[in-house]
């Protein structure tokens, strides 16, 4: 379903399983129509329908990935300067062109279509997920699948560590904010490897470079028995952890006490909706994803209305509304704004996402794509007083979804910690028949063009999140003081 986030840790261990995940490693963009509004092939002349004109080898503006599409299915490689891989993507045809030569895919097995690429001209295309809030661009290769696509990658360890290491060269963008000589440790770490180097010692030296970025959206994988990965190494932000399933549940108890009623779940219990005392409601969202066993990213977003009409039932007697996201392991970042478009009236710019777009300079990136929030029309709106709970475990698109709400006005508060600070979409490199890369290559800018990758975005009200002396009394500071202050309408102290 659509762009999907979470921590690389997660969508290794667990997500990478699900096929749809892979359609993260791509994203493209959204096309456009003719003058008087009919589809066009970009030359100005009607497309017929039933054609398919994507027919050939493709390149993204970014992203370090071709795609190839030949018949009813498409392909993909993964290439930097020195290499060019089977990719992690594929996906076949579901149903027949549509205007403007416009072709969805699903993966294999699947009987709906997860993205769409449309032709734009004859040798420009656009790739959606979706559900994607952005897109990107594809270029035809006039030459077809370069040589050293056709040929087999070497497989010794040398090799797929060169093919690591270059791999996050050109695509990951925060060496320089994390103070990191990726040459310089990438040349230690290279003389350490000999003819005798096997799969898990190549691992530990993968491991040994990834864990300084303390970088969420960075992780290693390998093959496992069932044709999914298992995790061997998932970044974290110095001074924060995975929260436990024991974790969760203690926080479900402590958040239990302060409301009125027991909170009535949706998604898969991954979205809660509760009351609490004085007229303020409860949306807890565990995740942007999940919210059904399989199916298309419209049944995630039918089942998330499903929650948000029950929440904003009465959007008149809501005297303030607490958003708990203090346990949000990511997912997509669409559901986010689809939350944001039921908490206004006017529309908003949300952020600006960039991309890494040239190997060999980390400080160019792709033409800025603005996401805007937009009043969901036909519904129940609420656009009163907001207070976010957010932790190091708001995690991705909860933390996009955070930055998209601060445009929002009134703004909420911001209670808790600072969010995990990763907020890129994450790519999927195999790097051999057995090692898989997850690494981020994107910014999303703030309207002052700065990020908060890395920290993350900090509370405006600090406060304990979840530590074992709270949970022990079953105290939850933060959502009392997002109580107080939306119960006294003050700002912060």
């Amino acid at each position: 379903m659509g762009q999907r986030k979470s921590t690389a840790r997660t969508a290794a261990g667990a997500t990478a399983r699900a096929a749809g995940i892979a359609a993260v490693a791509l994203a493209v963009t959204a096309g456009t129509v003719g003058a008087a509004g009919a589809a066009t092939d970009g030359d100005g002349a009607a497309e017929r329908p039933g054609v398919n004109r994507l027919e050939g080898v493709w390149q993204t503006d970014g992203y370090g990935t071709i795609m190839e599409i030949h018949g009813t299915s498409f392909t993909t490689y993964d290439v930097t300067r020195i290499s060019c891989t089977p990719g992690f993507l594929g996906g076949v045809q579901v149903g027949s062109p549509g205007p403007g030569g416009a072709v969805r895919y699903g993966l294999p097995g699947k009987g709906y279509g997860e993205l769409t690429v449309t032709p734009r001209g004859r040798d420009r295309a656009v790739y959606e997920d979706d559900g994607a809030t952005a897109t990107k661009n594809l270029s035809r290769l006039p030459g077809g699948l370069p040589a050293r696509c056709t040929q087999p990658a070497p497989q010794d360890a040398l090799a797929v560590f060169d093919r690591f290491w270059a791999t996050f060269e050109e695509n990951y963008p925060f060496f320089a904010a994390k103070g990191i000589d990726w040459h310089a440790k990438g040349a230690a770490a290279r003389a350490t490897i000999t003819p005798q180097t096997d799969t898990a010692g190549l691992e530990g030296i993968i491991k040994g470079l990834l864990e300084p970025l303390g970088d969420a959206h960075t992780a290693l994988a390998r093959k496992a028995a069932d044709g999914g990965y298992d995790l061997v190494f998932g970044g974290l932000r110095p001074g924060t952890e995975e929260p436990t399933d024991e974790l969760r549940e203690q926080a479900g108890r402590a958040v239990a006490a302060q409301l009125l009623a027991p909170e009535q779940t949706f998604g898969l219990g991954r979205l809660g909706v509760g009351e609490l005392p004085g007229g303020i409601g409860y949306l807890r969202v565990s995740g942007f994803d999940g919210y059904v066993d399989d199916g298309p990213y419209q049944d995630h977003a039918a089942e998330l209305d499903r929650a948000l009409d029950l929440l904003l039932a009465h959007p008149e007697r809501l005297n303030g509304l607490v958003i708990d996201l203090r346990l949000n392991g990511g997912g997509s970042d669409e559901l986010g704004l689809r939350i944001a478009s039921r908490l206004t009236d006017r529309p908003f710019l949300a952020y600006r996402k960039v991309a890494r777009n040239d190997p060999a300079d980390p400080t160019r990136f792709t033409a800025p794509q603005p996401s805007v929030v937009r009043p969901a029309a036909g519904t129940t709106r609420y656009t009163g007083p907001v207070a976010l709970l957010t932790a190091g475990s708001t995690v991705s698109a909860g933390e996009t979804f955070t930055q998209a709400l601060m445009q929002r006005r009134p703004a909420p508060v911001r209670i808790g910690e600072n969010t995990q600070g990763v907020f890129s979409d994450i790519m999927f490199k195999p790097l051999s028949a057995e090692l898989l890369a997850i690494l981020p290559n994107e910014k999303f800018l703030t309207p002052a063009g700065t990020t908060f990758d890395g920290p993350g975005i900090p509370p405006d009200v600090r406060t304990p999140v979840f530590t074992k002396e709270e949970l022990a009394g079953l105290k939850d500071s933060a959502l009392t003081e997002a109580r107080r202050l939306l119960a006294t309408g003050t700002g912060p102290r």
